[in-house]
């Protein structure tokens, strides 16, 4: 069997065995994909694995090739379950090494208030068709900020997900993993509840929750031009990409004293590892604990006079 036939076979057994979602799936693919391109073999030995490692680390960023190779690794960890190899290479290879960290990004509280104030200056009830879509644009750019959400993850919210009632939301996150978050703010749901009336008719056609001018799923793409268009509008020359509504929600949260083990939650993180990333740049909060508790404040040392 060629290798084209049991990377389908193994994609298979992600998919209904294993029960990964569409995102793992397409990254497992495009990762064996570029894996054989490499190689040119059926089942590449210890030293291709080699060489393609060190190809990975001249052309990728440290976090890529971590997981370039952990779909590598994990193709030849099916294959040696299914005594299809019976030597998994990946035993005697030593793919470990130090990954810098890399700072989450993050938008600073003005300019959050200062785009939303201008989505929100910039309704137009006198055009009904416009009105639709500008009410689905801020509750879109409400929820990412409200929720902590990744952006597919607010794509794909289904219509039953979602209780205007309580402002309790179903997520479905990474790995097919399901969480429910609480819209807290009353005028965030009021502005829920009116884009659900005056879209409920392509709404329950779609199955989706937010929808585009077709009446289909709001795409990611299409929220991210969405979001770059107001962003340009408005006058803002930093680059705001959705997913940095989520490392403002985390790191604001945080400064605001909220527990770790909390905001790990809401992110719908597995590990606390990946949540504590965001203590690094919860500058307000540190400022505070310094000026606060700083050991110089107990200290008795002559003033300086300007």
């Amino acid at each position: 069997m060629n290798y084209t036939e049991q990377v389908e076979k193994y994609l298979e057994y992600c998919e209904f065995r294993k029960e990964l979602d569409w995102n793992t799936l397409k990254a497992y693919r495009i990762d064996l994909r570029q894996f054989f391109e490499y190689t040119m073999e059926d089942i590449p030995g210890k030293e291709k694995i080699e060489d393609y490692i060190t190809e990975l680390h001249k052309k990728f960023k440290q976090k890529t090739i971590k997981r370039k190779i952990a779909s590598v690794k994990a193709y030849y960890n099916f294959l040696e379950e299914r005594e299809i190899i019976s030597d998994n290479p990946f035993r005697k290879i030593k793919v470990g090494f130090k990954e810098s960290i890399i700072l989450p990004r993050i938008i600073p509280r003005e300019e959050i208030e200062e785009l939303l104030n201008f989505m929100y200056a910039q309704e137009n009830k006198s055009n009904v068709k416009v009105h639709k879509f500008w009410l689905r644009d801020i509750a879109v750019i409400e929820t990412l900020f409200a929720t902590g959400a990744r952006v597919y993850e607010i794509s794909n919210i289904r219509e039953d997900s979602v209780n205007l009632n309580t402002g309790l939301i179903r997520l479905m996150g990474k790995g097919g993993k399901e969480r429910y978050i609480q819209i807290a703010s009353s005028e965030i749901l009021d502005l829920l509840k009116n884009y659900y009336k005056e879209n409920a008719k392509e709404i329950k056609q779609s199955g989706f929750f937010f929808v585009n001018n077709r009446g289909c799923r709001y795409t990611e793409q299409s929220i991210r031009l969405m979001l770059k268009k107001y962003t340009k509008l408005a006058g803002i020359e930093r680059n705001i990409t959705p997913h940095m509504f989520r490392h403002s929600f985390a790191t604001y949260l945080i400064e605001e004293g909220v527990d770790i083990s909390c905001v790990q939650q809401i992110l719908g993180h597995s590990s606390i590892k990946t949540t504590q990333i965001y203590i690094h740049v919860a500058a307000k909060k540190q400022a505070e604990i310094l000026r606060e508790s700083h050991p110089r404040n107990r200290m008795n040392i002559l003033k300086f006079v300007a």
